[in-house]
């Protein structure tokens, strides 16, 4: 082969080799951006652990203003509790897990956490599924599981390896939560026994003074009637004596 046959050839080769080379950069870029979650020494069982999350943006023209975590068995979230986090953001239980938000980061910036779990569950690896929002409204659901054949997914959930229990843990009693504990009455709807009680039988001196205004007003209604009976007899007692002198 001659020497431009040869150069033509090289030069053919880089041009692939470099547009295979851009095509597997452009195709890693979005797989580049994702959910992680770790904790230093984390065991099953362990107590009071402290989990950091980081999420990757994924938007070139909006900033993360919303992590949404659904907590996986053995966790519920009256375990946990918010520890630090990006300036302004806060931190809220929800049915399923629980939610830190505030203020939108810049654009481009990733935002991290981190929060205490009371105690790890007894397994080997925790999947906390994640909905990363935008202030644009974009969502990014960091939430699909890999597969244990092999391969991950283009949007898989954070996921968290356990070590075996330490010799001796146990598992702790559950926290308590909201709904467990008793409802307290509405102070507009006392119970019936408060209703009872607030409202006192008549007393023996409220049914005496009763007594006694019925008797005072039947005194004058007796005395009113003798003195019509005195003034009707001295009436007849009269004429019939001016009958008999005429």
């Amino acid at each position: 082969m001659s020497t431009p046959a040869r150069a033509r050839t090289a030069r053919r080769s880089a041009g692939v080799a470099a547009a295979a080379i851009t095509a597997c950069l452009i195709l890693a870029s979005p797989a580049s951006a994702h959910v992680e979650v770790e904790s230093e020494g984390a065991r099953a069982l362990a107590e009071n652990a402290t989990l950091s999350f980081s999420a990757a943006t994924e938007s070139a023209s909006a900033g993360i203003n919303k992590l949404e975590v659904f907590l996986p068995k053995g966790i519920t979230p009256a375990d946990v509790t918010y520890e630090e986090g990006p300036e302004g953001w806060k931190f809220a239980a929800t049915k399923e897990g629980f939610t830190v938000s505030g203020p939108a980061m810049a654009v481009g910036e990733d935002a991290a956490y981190s929060v205490v779990v009371r105690q790890l569950p007894d397994a080997k690896s925790l999947v906390f599924k994640t909905l990363q929002s935008y202030d644009d409204g974009r969502v990014d659901r960091w939430i699909e599981v890999e597969k244990s054949t092999g391969g991950g997914h283009g949007h898989s959930a954070p996921v968290l390896e356990l070590e075996e229990a330490a010799p001796g843990a146990e598992l702790l009693t559950p926290s308590p939560s909201a709904s467990s504990a008793p409802a307290a009455p509405s102070p507009s709807t006392p119970p019936a026994s408060e209703t009872a009680a607030a409202e006192p039988a008549p007393s023996s001196s409220a049914t005496a003074t009763k007594d006694e205004e019925g008797s005072s007003l039947a005194l004058p209604i007796g005395v009113a009637v003798a003195v019509v009976a005195l003034a009707g007899g001295l009436w007849w007692f009269l004429k019939r004596r001016g009958t008999g002198t005429a």
